[in-house]
């Protein structure tokens, strides 16, 4: 993954509430993940959230979480959103579990 002047790679990891399981969630993020140059996972807690792990540029962070929230089934009542430094560890965007 490429860095840039105006920023490095950053790592996102979300937490989505409501109802985000058993509607094609993970599915669909992982869809999206595709038409950006970023990596991570996403998958479904026993508490019934869905926690996305992402890295990638903080824009194209930011415009996958926007475009997540207009195409995801279901219905995301609460996103939360914790930013760290990158670790690099994924190669590509895959659903766990």
């Amino acid at each position: 993954m490429k860095r840039s002047s105006t920023g490095g790679v950053v790592r996102a990891t979300c937490f989505l509430s409501g109802r985000v399981q058993g509607v094609g969630m993970r599915y669909a993020i992982r869809q999206v993940a595709q038409d950006f140059p970023v990596t991570g996972t996403v998958e479904n807690l026993d508490d019934g959230r869905v926690k996305m792990v992402v890295e990638g540029l903080p824009s194209d962070i930011a415009a996958l979480e926007a475009r997540v929230r207009v195409v995801a089934p279901g219905r995301i009542d609460r996103w939360e959103r914790y930013d760290c430094e990158a670790s690099h560890e994924f190669v590509n965007f895959s659903i766990h579990r």
